[in-house]
C-alpha cells in the first residue's frame, strides 16, 4: 500500500521512501525543513538543524553498534511511512472514545495522538494546583518561551544517538509538564499515546517534564494503537528532577504486533531527589526502551525497574544507564522477562560510579524465564566503578520455571496450567510491587494475569482498543 501524502496535505501520493536507511529522510528534511519549522516553535527549531546534522553523521543505529546489538531496526525502517509534518488534524476525539478502566485512579488525563498533543477537553484537568502547567510542548513553548528554553534539549543534545538526533530534527510537538517549587499533585497525571492512521505512519514527539525544588508528582504513560496498519513511534522524554523533588514514572505498553515503539527516557536528578521509574511491556511488536539517569546531586534515591511479557515473534530490548556522579547516593535496578514462542528479549544495563561518588550503593539485577526452546534472551549487565568506597553488585540469570515447585503444587491438586501461571505471576510480582499507585497496581495485576493466560489484555474500558 502506498501512503497518502501526509507531507503536504494533498491527495496525491507521497514520495516513496522505499529501501532501508536514512537517505529518504535526509532528502525529506532538506526539501521540507521550512514546513517542519513553520509548524513548530522557535525554541524547538533552535536545535533542529544541529540535530539533523548529527543525524546525517550518525544515521539510524544498527546492530553493529554496541548499544544497539540487541535491536535490529532494519525491517522496521524499510517501510514507507507517512509523516504528518503539516499537522493535518486526526479525526478522533480521544476524550470521547477512551475511558480508562483503572478503578479509583482519578487521574489528570491527557492525550498525544500520533505526534500531536490533543487539546484538553476534560473538566478534571481544570483543577490543577496553582502554578502547575501541563499541555502541548509546542503551545507552551510559544506562551512560556523562557521556561521551555531553559530546559529543552539540555539532555537530548548531549547524546550521540541517531534516534535521538532524528527526533530532534523531526519532532514538532509533545507533552509538557511543569510542577513548581513545593507543589504536590493530589492525583496522578496520565498521558495516553495513541497511534491511529489509515496508512503506515511514523510519529516523532518530544516530552519535557520539569520538577522544581520540593515538587512531587506521578506520571503514568500508556502506549496504545488503534488501526491495523504499521506504526513506528520515536519518542524522547527529558525529565529534570530538582532538589528534594520526587518523581514517579510509570510506562505501560499495550500495542499491537505491527508497532515499532522506540522510547528514550532521559532523567537528571539533583540533590536529595527521589526517582522511581517502572517500565512495563505487556503486548507489542518491536520495542526499544532507552532509560538513562544521571545522578547529579548528593543523597539521591533511584529505583529503576521493568517487566516484559512476550510471545509469538515479539521483541523487547531495554537499554539502561545509571550514572552516579555524586557521593552518598543509592540506586536499585530490577528487570524481569517472561518469554514464550519465538519472542526475543534483550537487556543491557550500565552502572557507572564516578571517582568522586564515594559511599555509593548501587545494585542491578536481571532475571529471565524462557517458556519455550525457541525463545531467546540476551543480557549484558555492566559495572564501571572508579570510586573505592562503594557497595555495588550486578547479576543476571536465564532459566525456565522451577520444575520442583511446579511438581509440588501439582501434588497438592493444582493443575499443571495453574501451577505454571502461579509461578510466572510470583516471578513478576516484585516488579508490580514497585507500583506506588494502588489503583494502578491492582489493575496491572489483573492485566498481567490475563496476559500470562494468553489473552491480549487490552484495557476493557478503552473503546478504541476493542
Amino acid at each position: 500500500m502506498e501512503n497518502e501524502n501526509l507531507i503536504d496535505g494533498t491527495n496525491s501520493k507521497s514520495p516513496s521512501f522505499g529501501g532501508v536507511g536514512e537517505s529518504p529522510y535526509i532528502d525529506l528534511y532538506k526539501s521540507h525543513h521550512e514546513s517542519i519549522k513553520k509548524h513548530s516553535t522557535v525554541v524547538m527549531n533552535h536545535i533542529r538543524d544541529d540535530a539533523f546534522a548529527l543525524f546525517e553523521e550518525l544515521h539510524f543505529p544498527t546492530v553493529a553498534l554496541e548499544n544497539y546489538k540487541y535491536t535490529d531496526l532494519k525491517a522496521a525502517l524499510s517501510i514507507d511511512y507517512g509523516l504528518n509534518i503539516n499537522r493535518i488534524p486526526i479525526p478522533v476525539n480521544p476524550y470521547e472514545v477512551f475511558t480508562c478502566d483503572v478503578p479509583g485512579i482519578q487521574s489528570y488525563l491527557y492525550f498525544v495522538v500520533n505526534d500531536a498533543f490533543y487539546p484538553v477537553n476534560d473538566a478534571r484537568n481544570k483543577t490543577l494546583p496553582k502554578g502547575v502547567i501541563i499541555g502541548s510542548l509546542n503551545q507552551i513553548a510559544e506562551n512560556h518561551p523562557e521556561l521551555v528554553k531553559q530546559y529543552f534539549g539540555k539532555l537530548s543534545t548531549t547524546k550521540k544517538d541517531g534516534l535521538i538526533a532524528f527526533n530532534g530534527a523531526f519532532a514538532q510537538d509533545g507533552f509538557f509538564m511543569f510542577v513548581p517549587k513545593n507543589v504536590v499533585l493530589d492525583k496522578p497525571v496520565q498521558l495516553v499515546n495513541i497511534m491511529r492512521s489509515d496508512v503506515d505512519s511514523m510519529a516523532n514527539s518530544h516530552n519535557l517534564i520539569i520538577f522544581e525544588e520540593g515538587a512531587k508528582a506521578q506520571l503514568l504513560v500508556c502506549d496504545h494503537t488503534v488501526d491495523d496498519v504499521r506504526f513506528l513511534s520515536n519518542r524522547v522524554t527529558e525529565v529534570f528532577v530538582g532538589e528534594n523533588a520526587t518523581y514517579e514514572h510509570y510506562k505501560l505498553e499495550n500495542t499491537h504486533t505491527k508497532t515499532t515503539n522506540l522510547s528514550t527516557l532521559l532523567i537528571d536528578q539533583q540533590r536529595s531527589s527521589t526517582v522511581l521509574a517502572n517500565i512495563i511491556t505487556l503486548h507489542n511488536g518491536q520495542t526499544r526502551n532507552t532509560i538513562e539517569i544521571d545522578i547529579d546531586g548528593e543523597n539521591c534515591e533511584t529505583n529503576l525497574c521493568g517487566m516484559v511479557i512476550a510471545d509469538k515473534n515479539q521483541q523487547v530490548d531495554n537499554f539502561t544507564s545509571i550514572i552516579h556522579n555524586k557521593p552518598n547516593c543509592h540506586s536499585t535496578e530490577l528487570f524481569k522477562y517472561v518469554l514464550d514462542d519465538m519472542s526475543k528479549g534483550g537487556f543491557t544495563g550500565k552502572l557507572y560510579v564516578a571517582k568522586n561518588a564515594q559511599k555509593t550503593a548501587a545494585f542491578q539485577t536481571n532475571r529471565n524465564i524462557l517458556l519455550s526452546k525457541t525463545a531467546k534472551m540476551r543480557t549484558k549487565p555492566q559495572l564501571e566503578i572508579y570510586a573505592d568506597d562503594v557497595k555495588c553488585s550486578h547479576g543476571a540469570t536465564i532459566g525456565s520455571l522451577d520444575e520442583t515447585a511446579k511438581f509440588y503444587m501439582q501434588s497438592r491438586g493444582i493443575s499443571e496450567k495453574e501451577a505454571r501461571l502461579l509461578l510466572m505471576f510470583a516471578f513478576t510480582n516484585d516488579v508490580i510491587e514497585n507500583i506506588r499507585i494502588e489503583a494502578l497496581k491492582d489493575r496491572i495485576k489483573i492485566l498481567v494475569e490475563k496476559r500470562l493466560r494468553g489473552e491480549l489484555s487490552k484495557c476493557e474500558g478503552c473503546v478504541i482498543c476493542q
